[in-house]
């Protein structure tokens, strides 16, 4: 169902690449427990993968690995419709064109959904073949939590506090 009404929560990165796949995870945990008009979907990181999940969306949350030398574990919150991303903090993707590049595109394009939130979950291990680094793995549940908590608060046409 793609539909205004509905919150698209996409979860991105790649379960091969160590703490590069924390947006998955944390998208896997939400399907277990969604609340009504949310939808769930996963997506490697391509740009126009990506752009094509939230055409005609109005609300998305984006959850991603982040690498900016941060604690690894850090969670970073930003409202992409009020802020430019960081590209210095989104540069975990193992796509040449990945979330950043694709928000600025759509934000350029005017395609950016009215609401949109990413959690950018720092890590600290991305080598092939690893499993999620202890820190990483300990946010897993509170992240969920946030996101779930965000999608059960009665919509105003505004931000809520996440």
């Amino acid at each position: 169902m793609n539909s205004l009404r509905t919150t698209l929560v996409i979860g991105v990165g790649n379960r091969f690449r160590g703490d590069d796949g924390i947006g998955l995870v944390v998208a896997e945990r939400l399907c277990a427990d969604c609340p009504p008009g949310a939808e769930i979907a996963l997506s490697s990181g391509e740009a126009a993968e990506l752009m094509d999940l939230w055409e005609g969306r109005d609300s998305v949350i984006i959850v991603d690995a982040a690498k900016s030398n941060a604690l690894a574990g850090t969670i970073h919150t930003v409202e992409v419709d009020r802020d430019e991303l960081p590209l210095d903090v989104f540069q975990a993707s193992t796509h040449t064109f990945g979330l950043a590049q694709a928000i600025e595109l759509a934000r350029a394009l005017n395609r950016l959904p009215r609401c949109m939130i990413v959690y950018g979950i720092e890590g600290v291990d991305f080598d092939h073949g690893k499993t999620l680094s202890p820190p990483v793995a300990a946010v897993v549940e509170f992240v969920a939590a946030k996101i779930r908590c965000h999608l059960q608060t009665p919509s105003t046409g505004e931000h809520r506090d996440t």
